[in-house]
């Protein structure tokens, strides 16, 4: 093949430079021809001025041909780079020398071929595989020329206590190696084999065109062999120079990680992001260590550049930046922070005051009884105690902690332990499903995990990162085959007694204090960080809102909400269910916790509720008596309708139902009660039966109120298309939009997904949602759906949750989703309901109750074109009710295309 059947791949690109060596595997003087894609002459021929250079360096078994979208994009006239893109010597089409080459030399040939070239700057390095650590080397020896650097999944020191990858170990195998690399070509197709998607015919046969012949291949075999896997190693001393010259690299640094590979996985990630903990990080779930085939990363990348590379090419680095890879420039809109209490600060005056012999925290059993509790002088003791055991263990400042702990005694005090300790709480719930939650964990990195048995079963099978820590004392036996080093029992035996002042009585307020997954119910759970402030201020919120005081006694029944009892200052009980999966709660056991606390305020989700309705007859009288004691009933996770808060206020007759909405992200955003919904409901009314104007902006979709304590809302409209792509937030009734929230407690940023944070982040001061919804002439919020279930109709943009309820209205539909079907702007909207009693098979729905959903539908203003049934929406296993919409989509379009229904 030649660069003309190269595909996607300008001629104009390829060329030859012929470069002095000066110091290396070669004689001084010796001249080798490098092969080059550079759009230099191509820029300058169009008369574009590059901002600088982008010096991509592949690794093995690549070629240059890997960066050739990077050369593309550099092109555009828009943001000009030239990209010098090269085949590193032996490799690719440049010239094959006969020589083995150990990594200072390849590093050193870089050099050379730059000084041939004249590359004075600005350069930005770009690497993958091991291209990335012979970049890296180039940068640190080019200091005054280098003004950033990014890499792709690569690796610069082997992890303490691992081994390493197996598909290299298999590769160095002696009676593998020679034939697996160079006498036969199965290390190409192998790495090949590794994109996702799979490569495409044509691009598989370009990455293979130039290692054809096994004379062809001796540099890959030799690129295996250089793979220092001891300090025994020769190249051991350069990658140990590179890996430790990165702690004093200051340039603006970018990570692009495929966590799919099997070679260079998320542990290699965490190691550079300790050696550039500035740097920018986004993992792309699904990609693999070919990252720039599985995904388009030369977006990211100019946009990254246009970002950190000032006019004047020098690299203009972000200081306020707290943690790799997790932040954008700091929201300048956002108002001054108010003076900062931890979040530990109400549960320490409590333990302190006269209440410090009540019960702080208590969790159920199943037959009705408190099975555990703490008074507060406990907690705030059980909490130092082994706080000081976990220092000891080498908890510190930073750590990342993944607590896979049941809400309760144990985790309340292990979270407050690590806060105080300054560590980092990873809490993803096994609501998110054993992929999901693997996922999440292994995206993290923690440093250690405190797990129930389960947990660390699950962590020894799956391959979950963190030294790993039970919960209670186990068997010799039993830690050994669970891996568990420790527990908290015996951290907190071991912290017993240390004066508190041995602790840290203070914390950075902006320094990371949490990563909580979202629930994944839009795609791939997102880790989203809050500083110390920032849970702080969640706390302040919920608590100005809702006027909880610390006299407040709760019922938590919702995860989210499991924790904040001992920073709000208030009693908090776990009732028995298991919180993971809320249609577990019953009335009854609602009831138990309640009376064991006399509880005031309860937490709880819309399937949580839903349950509690369901199994309301197994209430006795003291059952309902401590339920009529509850003043204050809060459900959020999801949609509440009207009829369900109407039933459940008949069960807590005093209580005043509110229905937060909110996200993992900004938890609160508005509030609403029952009886304001009712009376936003009676307006929409109103507005039908006379005209719009009168309440402009109402019904189609949920109404959720007001924005909370010290928060701010606004939509930015969306265009014909479905997008939002404006950049007006307004507040305008009836117009509808993406909503956007500013808010003190709104998350600090996405955990290692950089670009998702830019999106969310790109209206400076406020964060994007992507939920989508308008005001009312009242002010008040109604949410339409999401942004990503948009439908754009030949009839124009139609959002989903205004027709999912008039035709849940219906008798015999409990719940339904709208789905678009078909091209972009020209989408049948699809209606897909499931019925009560169930439908036996998934499919078209009859004629009858087809019929009816239309003409509810057409009432909201939306017009159907089909009607599916199915026995059961498919739903994220986290909340039980948020509908899976784009599985629907997909689904539809098999089953309105001829396919076989089967299950949606």
């Amino acid at each position: 093949m030649v660069a003309a059947d190269w595909p996607g791949v300008d001629p104009e690109w390829s060329r030859d430079v012929d470069v002095v060596s000066t110091s290396g595997a070669d004689e001084p003087g010796t001249v080798r021809r490098w092969h080059l894609l550079d759009n230099g002459a191509q820029l300058a021929r169009l008369g574009l001025a590059p901002a600088g250079t982008l010096l991509c360096v592949h690794g093995n078994p690549t070629w240059s041909y890997l960066w050739r979208t990077l050369a593309e994009a550099g092109s555009d006239p828009a943001h000009p780079w030239r990209v010098v893109a090269v085949d590193q010597l032996d490799m690719g089409y440049s010239e094959r020398t006969g020589t083995f080459r150990r990594l200072a030399d390849r590093i050193n040939d870089l050099g050379d071929l730059t000084d041939a070239l004249g590359l004075d700057g600005p350069v930005v390095t770009v690497g993958h595989d091991w291209g990335g650590v012979i970049s890296l080397g180039w940068a640190l020896a080019h200091p005054q020329h280098l003004a950033g650097v990014v890499l792709t999944n690569t690796a610069v020191h082997q992890p303490s206590g691992s081994d390493i990858p197996p598909a290299l170990r298999l590769a160095l195998h002696p009676a593998v190696h020679q034939w697996g690399t160079t006498t036969s070509d199965a290390f190409l197709r192998v790495t090949h084999s590794l994109a996702h998607p799979p490569l495409r015919a044509d691009v598989r046969q370009a990455y293979m065109a130039p290692y054809r012949r096994a004379d062809r291949r001796a540099g890959v075999g030799n690129f295996v062999a250089d793979i220092p896997v001891d300090a025994s190693h020769p190249s051991f001393p350069a990658l140990s120079g590179v890996a430790e010259g990165l702690h004093g690299l200051k340039v603006p640094a970018l990570m692009l990680w495929g966590p799919k590979d099997p070679i260079f996985s998320d542990r290699y990630l965490k190691d550079l992001i300790t050696r550039l903990p500035h740097a920018d990080v986004h993992r792309f779930e699904g990609a693999g260590h070919l990252v720039a085939e599985d995904r388009n990363i030369a977006a990211p990348i100019f946009q990254w550049l246009g970002e950190n590379i000032s006019a004047d090419g020098s690299g203009s680095l972000e200081t306020e930046a707290i943690t790799a890879g997790s932040q954008g420039p700091k929201d300048t809109a956002e108002p001054a922070p108010s003076e900062f209490r931890p979040l530990w600060d109400l549960l320490g005056e409590q333990a302190a005051g006269p209440a410090g012999g009540d019960t702080a925290v208590a969790e159920m059993a199943p037959d009705g009884r408190v099975a555990r509790s703490l008074s507060w002088r406990q907690l705030d003791r059980n909490i130092l105690d082994l706080a000081a055991g976990l220092r000891d263990a080498g908890v510190g400042s930073g750590s990342r902690v993944s607590l896979m702990v049941p809400p309760g005694v144990d985790l309340t005090v292990a979270l407050y332990a690590c806060l105080r300790l300054g560590a980092v709480v990873v809490v993803a719930d096994a609501g998110l499903g054993t992929k999901g939650l693997s996922r999440a964990v292994k995206g993290a990195t923690p440093d250690f995990l405190i797990g129930i048995d389960k947990a660390l079963a699950a962590a020894s099978v799956l391959g979950w990162p963190g030294r790993r820590i039970s919960v209670r004392d186990l068997p010799a036996a039993r830690c050994r085959m669970l891996g568990a080093e420790n527990s908290l029992e015996a951290l907190a035996r071991s912290g017993a007694g240390r004066s508190p002042g041995q602790l840290a009585d203070s914390v950075d307020p902006d320094a990371p204090a949490a990563v909580l997954f979202t629930s994944g119910s839009t795609g791939p759970a997102k880790g989203v960080l809050y500083t110390h402030r920032k849970l702080a201020a969640m706390r302040d919120t919920v608590a100005e809102t809702f006027g909880i005081r610390s006299d407040a006694r709760l019922v938590a029944g919702f995860a989210p909400f499991a924790l904040l009892g001992p920073a709000l200052g208030a009693v908090s009980v776990t009732p028995a269910m298991d919180v993971t999966a809320p249609r577990t709660l019953t009335a009854s056991a609602l009831a138990d916790a309640a009376a064991a606390i006399d509880a005031t305020v309860v937490f709880a989700s819309p399937a949580a509720l839903r349950n509690v309705l369901a199994t309301q007859d197994g209430l006795n009288e003291a059952g309902h008596k401590a339920l009529e004691g509850i003043g204050l009933l809060l459900s959020a996770g999801a949609p509440v309708p009207e009829p369900l808060l109407a039933e459940v206020q008949r069960l807590l007759p005093a209580a005043s139902l509110h229905t937060p909405y909110g996200m993992t992200e900004a938890l609160p955003v508005t509030d609403i009660s029952l009886e304001q919904i009712q009376a936003a409901d009676a307006d929409a009314a109103a507005g039908t039966a006379t005209s719009a104007s009168a309440v402009a902006g109402a019904g189609n979709g949920v109404c959720v109120g007001w924005p909370v304590h010290g928060a701010r809302v606004a939509v930015v409209p969306l265009a014909a298309d479905g997008t939002a792509s404006g950049s007006q937030p307004v507040t305008e009734p009836g117009v509808t939009g993406e909503i956007l929230v500013s808010a003190p407690h709104v998350k600090e940023a996405y955990d290692r997904l950089w670009l998702t944070q830019q999106e969310s982040n790109s209206l400076p001061g406020w964060h994007r949602t992507g939920d989508v919804g308008h005001f009312d002439a009242a002010g008040r919020l109604w949410v339409e759906g999401r942004l990503a279930h948009v439908v754009t109709s030949p009839g124009g943009v139609v959002t989903p949750v205004g027709a999912e309820q008039a035709i849940e209205r219906l008798d015999g539909v409990r719940l339904a989703a709208i789905a678009g079907v078909g091209p972009a702007g020209t989408q049948a909207v699809v209606a897909v309901v499931e019925t009560v009693p169930p439908a036996r098979k998934a499919g078209p729905a009859g004629t009858q109750l087809a019929g009816d959903v239309r003409r509810a539908a057409l009432e909201s203003g939306v017009e159907v074109s089909a009607v599916l049934a199915v026995p059961a929406q498919p739903t994220d296993i986290r909340h039980n009710a948020k509908i899976d919409r784009t599985r629907l989509s997909r689904w539809a379009s098999r089953v309105l295309a001829g396919g076989r229904p089967g299950k949606p």
